[in-house]
């Protein structure tokens, strides 16, 4: 599988000289498959460049799927251009709930007075197919999903074929459970020997004590469950929205003085806007 982050900043999207190493988009990701599908994970500021790509090579046909509705995961959908488009072909899975949940949260982002354009005027075909709690396919990629440990809950995925596997944890407070959400031993389970693992690294150890119940973890919470699950490579993630490139740097620099700590092999990394991955 190919894995390309068009945005990884939390809360707001960014802009300026400080912020052009790792970008200023909140979270948007695309997953193509080794049948060539195209899966879309989350809305944020991201997805209008994404949007931009797509159109530029003549796709029109993708999957969609959320980890949950807060803004900064979904404030890009309106600048999605493709959704403008009559051969546009969407298909959105219902996570990170069942039921109508996922339509509600989209048509709510395109309605007044949000936002001028209804989601009934958009010229896509959007279609809806069952996704969370259980596992599910698209194509040779199996999807298992995790409860996120987040206020007003939200869902993280395993993304698995041919027996390589990427596990995306954003969003996740690993120091506190929130209603709804699991135990560290969970997500250990779930990230356990993964060949790629982003997850949330909002704060400082500092910042965290400040912020207990905000909803995201601490940089050296997300290196502990890498090296205790045996991921091969870590990506953190959800960048605080002041940090700078400078600063990203000597956090990385703190993450891989722990992983040499350790005695273990993991590269630790900041996950950047047009970074790529392949599995």
């Amino acid at each position: 599988m190919h894995i390309k982050c068009w945005g990884s900043r939390g809360s707001t999207p960014v802009f300026g000289e400080e912020y052009i190493k790792y970008g200023g988009d909140t979270t948007c990701l695309e997953i193509r498959t080794k049948n060539d599908d195209i899966i879309i994970i989350d809305a944020g500021s991201g997805i209008r460049r994404l949007g931009n790509k797509l159109l530029e090579e003549k796709r029109f046909k993708y999957h969609l799927i959320f980890t949950h509705a807060h803004w900064d995961h979904l404030m890009g959908f309106p600048f999605f251009k493709p959704i403008y488009l009559k051969q546009t072909e969407i298909k959105v899975y219902r996570c990170p709930f069942q039921g109508k949940y996922v339509e509600k949260m989209i048509s709510r982002v395109l309605s007044p007075p949000h936002f001028p354009v209804k989601y009934a005027d958009i010229s896509a075909s959007i279609t809806y197919a069952e996704g969370c709690p259980d596992a599910f396919d698209i194509g040779s990629i199996k999807i298992v999903p995790i409860r996120l440990s987040h206020p007003n809950g939200g869902s993280g995925y395993k993304f698995i074929e041919d027996g390589k596997t990427f596990v995306f944890l954003t969003d996740n407070e690993l120091g506190f459970v929130h209603p709804g959400g699991l135990s560290y031993d969970d997500y250990l389970q779930f990230s356990a020997d993964a060949d790629l693992l982003i997850h949330d690294a909002e704060y400082s150890p500092e910042e965290y004590e400040k912020f207990i119940e905000w909803g995201h973890s601490s940089y050296v919470q997300a290196v502990e469950l890498g090296l205790d699950s045996g991921a091969l490579k870590l990506g953190l993630f959800h960048t605080n929205q002041d940090r700078t490139d400078l600063q990203m740097d000597e956090i990385v620099d703190i993450c891989n003085h722990m992983v040499w700590d350790r005695h273990k092999i993991m590269e630790c990394f900041s996950t950047a806007w047009d970074m790529t991955f392949d599995l």
